[in-house]
């Protein structure tokens, strides 16, 4: 298909009778992932205005704040890639040029359609990578398969960060009344202040899904979107060791759609949950952002390269992925959406994806 856009954004779509995705040029951000014919889209479309990256700069706009992650906030949407890093920068290599996690948000890409798929193509050439991501509608209604590659084109064995940040929005998310499903077992807060002044979780803290402690001594039930007037935070969430395969799935109880990723937990081993319930007061948030991110990956938090490499690990699994040498890596996932009365089972939910984790 051609080009076209979206929200004001260089795009390409593919679509069938039961789904529509469509991708972001600058950035290779998947923006959309919905039913046709105006169905809801549970991805995240920022309150702000979103322009090319490309054509980002300080002076020219300061709407976007003035640090490592400005360029990214100004062209993020939906779901983006994090990559060779989950998280911040170091101050070097903020003046280096890299922006919060990484280039691969930033970058331009190659998009190409044939045999009813989409091939996003990127180099990333402060990171010595090459990136391929391959979307394909799978025969199954609303499923859609995605297959991506990465290759180290250095010398040397490289350990990286790579999590699919994928976030969710208004209107699918709601206060009070979006519900979640994970398969996931140990988990732990971040470890430090995430929302100044806002954190209601208890920094740090160890726990089993979903119940995490709170800073009152209770206890909050991370399966139900908040209902607070303003919060933030994150968790880390380990995937169940016992399965083949992880997922999650959301549900939007007024638009009665379902919405969720699986993928085999040996790619990504984590998933992170971040919420921003109008917390953030500086630009661009400026106190009127509701999302949640559900974020999985090789990494549990969300922390600068040192830090990733410098944890290891946490519960005995690592917190980055190598790639050899003049090697490649490839993964597989699936999304899905669907229309759906309640909150489908896991088994529902597996048998639409065509992956057991019950």
């Amino acid at each position: 298909m051609p080009e076209t856009t979206y929200l004001a954004r260089r795009a390409h779509s593919i679509e069938n009778e039961h789904v529509r995705v469509t991708v972001l040029v600058e950035g290779g951000h998947v923006a959309e992932i919905a039913r046709p014919n105006g169905g809801v889209n549970p991805l995240w479309t920022p309150p702000w205005p979103s322009i090319e990256p490309s054509t980002y700069s300080l002076e020219s706009h300061p709407e976007y704040g003035a640090d490592a992650e400005s360029r990214l906030l100004a062209g993020i949407m939906g779901h983006n890639l994090c990559m060779d890093i989950f998280g911040g920068v170091s101050a070097e290599e903020h003046a280096a040029g890299l922006t919060v996690h990484g280039e691969a948000s930033v970058a331009p890409y190659e998009i190409s359609e044939g045999d009813g798929e989409l091939a996003v193509r990127a180099r990333f050439p402060q990171s010595q990578l090459a990136f391929e991501r391959r979307i394909r509608l799978h025969p199954a209604a609303g499923v859609v398969e995605f297959t991506e590659t990465v290759e180290n084109l250095a010398a040397a064995d490289r350990p990286i960060g790579w999590t699919q940040h994928v976030t969710l929005g208004p209107p699918f998310l709601e206060k009070g009344a979006t519900a979640f499903r994970v398969s996931a077992t140990r988990s732990k807060v971040y470890e430090s202040e995430f929302a100044p002044g806002k954190d209601i979780m208890k920094a740090g803290a160890e726990f089993d899904w979903p119940y995490v402690p709170q800073n009152d001594g209770g206890f909050g039930d991370l399966r139900l979107f908040t209902s607070l007037p303003v919060s933030g935070g994150y968790t880390a969430h380990l995937m169940n060791r016992r399965r083949t395969h992880a997922f999650f799935l959301a549900y939007s109880p007024a638009s009665q759609v379902a919405f969720g990723y699986v993928w085999k937990r040996e790619d990504f081993p984590w998933l992170g949950i971040w919420e921003e319930n109008y917390s953030r007061t500086q630009p661009p948030w400026n106190g009127r952002t509701l999302t949640r991110g559900m974020e999985f990956g090789v990494s549990p938090m969300p922390e600068t390269r040192r830090q990733m490499i410098s944890r290891r690990s946490m519960f005995g699994v690592p917190s980055y992925r190598w790639v050899p040498a003049r090697s490649s890596v490839t993964v597989h996932y699936r999304a899905a959406v669907a229309s759906s009365p309640s909150v489908p089972t896991s088994l529902e939910w597996s048998e639409k994806l065509g992956a057991r984790f019950v």
